[in-house]
């Protein structure tokens, strides 16, 4: 079933800023809530699906990919975009700001825990890592694998992430009981309200360390590294940001770690010059070549391929090698090589090849005469590409 639009899901105009497209998604996800609607599968996909839509729009950089390449763009196995297997937990833990209490809406009508049973202990989650993958056009022409080792904490290993010196070492939360969570009492609309929050005391974990690790000081993570294999889709361009999941930095309190963002840097190629999905070669020929015809070889992504150059070839002329472009990174279609021909003119000449030239110069065949079926190179673009 195709993906729908996420602006449509979230019923914004594409040009809706930050503030509309959160008060959107909190009116969907109102709506279709589980709390609201219990047992009910189709009001629980529309939920995800609106969790799926404001994940996306509400990040500048996702935004961006999307309005750019489509659900292609954001599309998790291409390296980004939303994480399809999110549970419900996930959801409220990611985007509980915006109901403004850091929870479900209705998690005051429960006594806290949305009548879900989400006592899960709140982790803090890993920072990102941001990294610089440089790509040539061959890479980009097909879909390749780099291999880049990363510096990054880790889970401590002494400790195994716990932050304390040994199992004894760790006790129960005197302020929440181990629950991870402190009950709280607030005054609203509809009169006094019992909700719940992270607590302060253990962060959540519900556990206390009375003696620290020696190796990370009670942190939970230490420096380490590890080499990443980081698979990116054909067609990429320069600028373009990928996402790993959970390849950042560790988390802590049992936490998820971060993402590793990789931002695509293509090098200038020597050989061609980059149109979208198009890539052009300037060919250099003689004059003799171009008035009496030849066959030469060009450069292509793929290796050397021989071209017709047919007598009397004009300067800007453009030749067009169907497929020998750039694959699309939605998958869409190949793009072509353009082949633009230049006349080299030599800077020098001796006495016998300015005694031959100067012989020519007054032959009729020789007097320039366009006629209008000739273009400019301008007019010659013009035409390739519409």
């Amino acid at each position: 079933m195709a993906k729908r639009d996420y602006y449509e899901v979230l019923e914004v105009e594409k040009s809706a800023d930050a503030a509309t497209i959160k008060k959107a998604y909190r009116k969907t996800a109102m709506k279709f809530h589980p709390d609201r609607n219990p047992d009910n599968k189709e009001a629980e996909t529309k939920f995800k699906e609106a969790a799926e839509a404001y994940e996306i729009l509400s990040d500048d950089d996702k935004r961006a990919r999307y309005d750019r390449y489509g659900h292609a763009g954001v599309d998790p196995n291409q390296g980004g975009g939303f994480r399809g297997g999110m549970t419900m937990d996930d959801i409220f833990s990611q985007f509980g700001d915006v109901f403004g209490d850091g929870g479900s809406p209705f998690d005051s009508f429960f006594g806290g825990g949305g009548g879900r049973g989400r006592s899960t202990r709140s982790g803090q989650k890993g920072s990102n890592i941001r990294i610089k993958v440089k790509l040539s056009l061959e890479d980009v022409a097909n879909e390749v694998t780099k291999n880049i080792k990363v510096k990054k904490s880790v889970s401590c290993k002494s400790c195994e992430g716990s932050g304390a010196k040994d199992k004894n070492s760790v006790s129960t939360c005197g302020t929440c009981g181990g629950s991870g969570y402190v009950r709280q009492i607030k005054s609203t609309f509809l009169g006094q309200m019992q909700t719940t929050a992270v607590c302060p005391n253990c962060s959540g974990s519900g556990q206390q360390i009375t003696a620290k690790c020696g190796t990370c000081k009670g942190d939970g993570t230490e420096m380490g590294s590890e080499t990443i294999s980081i698979p990116i889709p054909a067609g990429v361009e320069d600028g373009m940001q990928l996402s790993m999941r959970g390849k950042g930095n560790a988390g802590k309190n049992g936490g998820p770690n971060g993402d590793l963002l990789i931002n695509i840097e293509v090098l200038e190629s020597d050989n061609f010059s980059r149109d979208g999905q198009n890539i052009i070669h300037d060919l250099y020929i003689n004059f003799a070549d171009a008035a009496l015809g030849t066959s030469i070889e060009v450069p292509t992504l793929s290796g050397k391929v021989k071209i017709k150059i047919p007598e009397g070839t004009q300067p800007g002329k453009i030749f067009r090698l169907r497929g020998k472009g750039l694959p699309s990174v939605q998958g869409y279609g190949t793009g072509d090589q353009l082949i633009h021909v230049n006349i080299w003119t030599p800077k020098q000449l001796n006495k016998d090849e300015k005694e031959l030239l100067e012989k020519m110069r007054e032959m009729p065949n020789f007097v320039p005469n366009p006629g209008k079926e000739e273009k400019g190179f301008f007019e010659r673009m013009k035409d390739m590409f519409h």
